[in-house]
C-alpha cells in the first residue's frame, strides 16, 4: 500500500506542477492544508476514493484510471457487522437541488451534501457554464449564479456521465430562449426515455429535439392552460416539471406526479425560495411561481432511504445486528413490513425531524435472524411512491438469497437491471433468469468468494459487494466507479461496522 501511495503521490505532484499550482494554492482548492498536500505527494497519506475523486476534480485529470485497470475493492468476507451507522443525505435530492439553484440569483448554501461522483459531475457541469460553486467545508456548498451563463461552454464529458443533467431544461428555460444540453448518461440499466420530459415541458412552451448528441431546446414560455398530466410518474420528470413551473407567473397544476423523497425535498427547498407549493407528498401539486428569485438561503436535504436500505441489506445478508441512524421512515415502511413478514426482527426509535424541518427520521435497529428468514410469499416489485421504492428492489436480491425458499424479484422498470443480477451466481446465489425483468432465487445461499468486474448499474454493483461481505474468503470487486457515483465512502463506512474491505489501486 505504501508503494502505491508513493506512485499516486508522484503523479499528483507532476500534474500539480503542470497546472502551475503551488502546494498552498492546491490545498486551498482541495479544502485541506498545505501540510496534508505535502504528505499526499510524498506517499505518506492513505487516500480514500472520495479524496482521489476530489483531487481529480481540482486537477482536471483522473488520478486513478477507473477502467479495466482501475480501482478495485478487496473484500475479506464472513465477518459479522456490528455497531451504528449514520446515514448521509440523499444523492437524488442533492443533485436535483443543485440544479434548482440555477433558478436563484441570490446565494444558495447547501449543507451536508454527499461528496460523491454524481455530485462532482453536476458541479462540473454548472461550473463550466459560469456558476460559482465552492465547498465551504467538508460537506457544505455555496452556489452563486451570474446574470448570464455561458451555455455554449458546457462540459459535455461531465454532462454525459449523469442523467440528472436533463433537469437543466426546466431550470434554464426561464432565462434562455434557445440552448443545448448533451445527452444524459448515468447507469446503463435501460433506455430511460426522455419522452415524458418532452411532453411535460411542451405544456410550458418548451420544445426539445434530439440531434447530433445533444438535446436542442427552444422556448416560448407560457403558463399551461390546463393541468400538466405527466406521461410517466418518474422522479426526474416530476422534478423537471416542478422547475418549469417554479418561475411561471401564475399557478401550475401537476397531476400524476411522483411524491418520492427527492421530490419532497426539492419542494421544501423551493418553498424557502418563496415558491408556494400545495400537495407535497401527494400526486397532485399546485405551484404558484415567482417570476424572479433572488434570495440568500441555507438548506439541508434529508437523509437517503436508499442508503438505509443498503445497510439493512448488508446486515441481513451477513446475519448481523446493527443500528441505522437518521433513517427517513416514511420511505422505508413498506420495505420493513416485507422484511417483518419474512421473519426479520427490528425496532424503531421515536420519530424526530431532519434538518430540513419536515422529513420524519428514526433510528432502526436490525437484529440477527440466525437463518430463520423465509422467502416472501408474493413477488418483490417496485412502483412509484407510495410503494416499494424502485431503487430498493435490487437490495432484496441478497436479502431473499439469505432466506429459506423460492423468491421472485420482478424489476419491471429497467430493461437491463435484472440481467445484471445474474452476476450474483458467481458468489453462490441460486438464481434463475425468467426473462429480462424477472429472476427466481432459491435460498438460503452458500456464499462463496469470487473475482468480479462491477456491472455498470449502481445498485447491481452494490449488491455484489453486499454478497461478498457474507462470502468466506477473499473476493475482489473491480472497477467500482459506479458505486462511487452514489455512495460516499461506502467501503470505509462498512469497515466501521466490522467489514474487512481494502482498496486496491492498479496504476
Amino acid at each position: 500500500m505504501h508503494e502505491t501511495n508513493q506512485k499516486i503521490g508522484r503523479l499528483i505532484y507532476q500534474v500539480r506542477q503542470e497546472r502551475g499550482l503551488t502546494q498552498t494554492a492546491f490545498a486551498k482548492k482541495l479544502g485541506t492544508s498545505q501540510s496534508a498536500v505535502n504528505r499526499i505527494e510524498h506517499g505518506r497519506q492513505n487516500l480514500s476514493l472520495d479524496t482521489l475523486g476530489r483531487i481529480s476534480d481540482v486537477l482536471h485529470r483522473p488520478i486513478v484510471t477507473l477502467g479495466s485497470e482501475g480501482v478495485n475493492l478487496r473484500v475479506e468476507g464472513g465477518h459479522e457487522l456490528k455497531g451504528e451507522i449514520t446515514l448521509k443525505t440523499s444523492k437524488n435530492a442533492a443533485v436535483a437541488i443543485i440544479c434548482a439553484s440555477l433558478l436563484n440569483k441570490g446565494t444558495t448554501r447547501l449543507k451536508n451534501i454527499p461528496r460523491i461522483e454524481e455530485v462532482n459531475r453536476i458541479i462540473e457541469v454548472l461550473v463550466s457554464i459560469g456558476a460559482s460553486i465552492r465547498w465551504t467545508s467538508e460537506s457544505d456548498l455555496e452556489i452563486k449564479v451570474p446574470t448570464k451563463l455561458d451555455l455554449e461552454n458546457i462540459d459535455k464529458q461531465a454532462a454525459r456521465k449523469t442523467r440528472i443533467v436533463i433537469l437543466l431544461a426546466g431550470a434554464l428555460m426561464h432565462d434562455y430562449s434557445e440552448f443545448k444540453i448533451p445527452y444524459a448518461g448515468g447507469c446503463e440499466i435501460g433506455k430511460r426515455t426522455i419522452l415524458p420530459h418532452i411532453y411535460a415541458l411542451e405544456e410550458f412552451g418548451t420544445h426539445i429535439e434530439a440531434h447530433k448528441g445533444n438535446y436542442h431546446i427552444s422556448v416560448r414560455r407560457q403558463l399551461p392552460h390546463r393541468p400538466v398530466v405527466l406521461y410517466e410518474s418518474g422522479d426526474t420528470t416530476t422534478e423537471n416539471t416542478i422547475l418549469a413551473a417554479t418561475r411561471m407567473d401564475g399557478e401550475t397544476v401537476i397531476k400524476m406526479a411522483s411524491a418520492n423523497y427527492a421530490i419532497q425535498d426539492l419542494c421544501f427547498f423551493l418553498q424557502k425560495l418563496g415558491v408556494k407549493i400545495e400537495g407535497i407528498g401527494t400526486t397532485t401539486l399546485r405551484i404558484k411561481g415567482v417570476k424572479n428569485i433572488r434570495k440568500n438561503i441555507t438548506y439541508s436535504p434529508s437523509e437517503d432511504p436508499v442508503e438505509a436500505m443498503t445497510f439493512m441489506a448488508a446486515a441481513v445478508t451477513t446475519n448481523s445486528s446493527i443500528t441505522i441512524k437518521r433513517a427517513p421512515i416514511e420511505f422505508l415502511e413498506l420495505e420493513l413490513l416485507k422484511l417483518e413478514k419474512m421473519g426479520l426482527k427490528f425496532s424503531l426509535s421515536d420519530i424526530y425531524k431532519a434538518e430540513n424541518g419536515f422529513t420524519d427520521l428514526v433510528d432502526i435497529k436490525i437484529y440477527k435472524h440466525n437463518g430463520n428468514l423465509v422467502a416472501p410469499e408474493d413477488k418483490i416489485y417496485g412502483r412509484p411512491y407510495p410503494g416499494l421504492n424502485i431503487d430498493h428492489v435490487p437490495y432484496f436480491v441478497p436479502i431473499v438469497a439469505s432466506a429459506k425458499g423460492r423468491s421472485l424479484i420482478h424489476d419491471w422498470v429497467y430493461e437491463n437491471r435484472a440481467l445484471m443480477y445474474t452476476d450474483m451466481t458467481k458468489i453462490g446465489v441460486d438464481l434463475e433468469l425468467a426473462d429480462p425483468h424477472r429472476v427466481f432465487i432459491n435460498g438460503p445461499t452458500n456464499w462463496r468468494a469470487a473475482d468480479i468486474v462491477a456491472p455498470s448499474g449502481l445498485r447491481p454493483a452494490a449488491i455484489i459487494l453486499i454478497g461478498m461481505l457474507a462470502a468466506p474468503g477473499v473476493s475482489v470487486l473491480r472497477n467500482v466507479y459506479t458505486i462511487n457515483r452514489g455512495y460516499e465512502e461506502l467501503a470505509a463506512r462498512l469497515n466501521d461496522l466490522g467489514a474487512h474491505i481494502s482498496i486496491m489501486h492498479e496504476l
